[in-house]
């Protein structure tokens, strides 16, 4: 696939509600917000908003990009079934970029990212209390430590801290800041979820025509959802 596909880019996996319109390399339209628990009333306006600014339908489009997870449950639940619902009615491929892949991305154009071969990227989403998801990779984003569960403490990423720069990233960041800031090879970047930062990895997918099924895609939640147990005033 030769052609500068248009793609729709999709980020739900946190508190950012983010849609992005790309042709090629190019962002041509990006619509996003903070606010949090908003992806239901926010993530449809924001892909018409995004769209007809372009000029464009869903028709117009060659794919569909959605953020895998892992992250919030119900932001997954709600990213994903608005993609595979515009990928099905368009007969567009879906595309599904891990959550974590593309937050370290949008750390590639940090000065610390420059030597490839020596720096490490940590990319983290907050999760309950002091645990973080969390990957590991190289400059190149090659995987070095595959997608897990981390409760941060001082002991956290020691092993890769005592000989190489290590840059933590993401929504998860701040509780890692807190305890390794003293570390001499640790840098903190403060740079937002956003449905951009999927572009580049969506685009080596779509090269190598690397596309979800779909009928049967589930984002990559990490964690089993468990509902909390409803509480009725005055029962114990």
């Amino acid at each position: 696939m030769n052609k500068q596909p248009l793609l729709l880019l999709i980020e739900t996996a946190t508190e950012v509600c983010s849609v992005a319109l790309s042709r090629g390399t190019e962002i041509i339209g990006i619509k996003e917000n903070a606010e949090g628990l908003s992806h239901a009333k926010s993530l449809l306006p924001f892909i018409d908003t995004v769209l007809g600014d372009n000029n464009l339908t869903a028709k117009n489009l060659d794919g569909v990009v959605v953020s895998a997870g892992p992250g919030s449950y119900t932001g997954l639940r709600i990213g994903a079934s608005t993609a595979k619902g515009i990928a099905y009615t368009a007969g567009i491929p879906l595309i599904s970029v891990g959550t974590l892949f593309g937050i370290a991305a949008s750390c590639l154009g940090q000065p610390d990212a420059a030597g490839q071969g020596s720096t490490l990227i940590a990319p983290m989403i907050d999760a309950r209390r002091m645990e973080v998801f969390t990957a590991v990779f190289d400059g190149g984003l090659s995987t070095v430590e595959e997608v897990s569960a981390k409760i941060i403490d001082e002991n956290s990423f020691h092993n890769y801290l005592e000989e190489r720069i290590v840059m933590f990233c993401g929504n998860g960041m701040p509780k890692c800041r807190d305890i390794l800031s003293k570390h001499p090879n640790a840098r903190f970047v403060e740079e937002r979820v956003s449905a951009k930062n999927l572009l580049i990895p969506a685009l080596s997918k779509w090269k190598n025509g690397d596309f979800e099924d779909t009928a049967y895609f589930e984002p990559f939640y990490l964690k089993e959802y468990v509902a909390g147990k409803p509480v009725v005033k005055g029962l114990s």
